[in-house]
């Protein structure tokens, strides 16, 4: 429904901001980790995720695509509401999220406030399949196929040499983008300069 809200931090604290726009004050949930993003700026944009039940409506607010993506990838797991997701972003950055649910490392998740045994472990079950296969990272700007040949034997020397999925996906688009004939040998050195 809502993409961006686009306007002037009137006020910002480590649990919400509030933008104005239109001269309306929209109060919006973020992060801390959208927080330190955002934290020197007096303009800014914040992708939203509405939040809406029965007896409830919120905004939350993300500095990145990528950060909103996770979040709803976070609550599809059962037991995870809005809260806890709001809570894994604020202590753990995107990549170690991801990380931590490939690498199957409950000890990381279990450390999130809110976040017990059962929940890690069912967020590892749900989702590191997903993650894996590139979930919770916005990939609208893509500019490339997931067919491409070269793209999948780029990505495939990148994962034998031990670099996740999600990193991988991040790269090669942006490698793409200034060379959209790029050979495998050269997306593989300008990845493995920038991973």
């Amino acid at each position: 429904m809502y993409e961006y809200i686009k306007g002037e931090v009137i006020e910002l604290s480590p649990a919400d901001i509030i933008i104005e726009c239109g001269g309306i004050g929209y109060h919006i949930l973020i992060s801390l980790q959208t927080y330190e993003a955002l934290k020197n700026q007096n303009n800014c944009k914040v992708y939203i995720f509405h939040y809406l039940r029965e007896d409830d409506e919120q905004i939350y607010g993300f500095a990145t695509k990528d950060e909103r993506e996770l979040f709803k990838l976070l609550i599809s797991v059962s037991g995870v509401g809005v809260g806890s997701a709001r809570m894994m972003l604020s202590s753990l950055s995107d990549e170690e999220i991801r990380n931590a649910i490939i690498g199957e490392d409950v000890h990381k998740i279990k450390s999130i406030k809110g976040i017990g045994a059962k929940t890690a472990q069912r967020l590892i079950l749900d989702l590191k399949d997903k993650i894996i296969k590139g979930g919770g990272i916005d990939t609208s700007g893509n500019i490339i196929s997931n067919t491409s040949k070269t793209v999948d034997e780029a990505t495939i020397a990148l994962l034998n040499l031990g670099f996740t999925k999600a990193n991988i996906s991040k790269i090669i688009p942006d490698i793409l983008k200034k060379d959209p004939q790029a050979s495998i040998e050269t997306i593989i050195k300008e990845a493995l300069k920038r991973l």
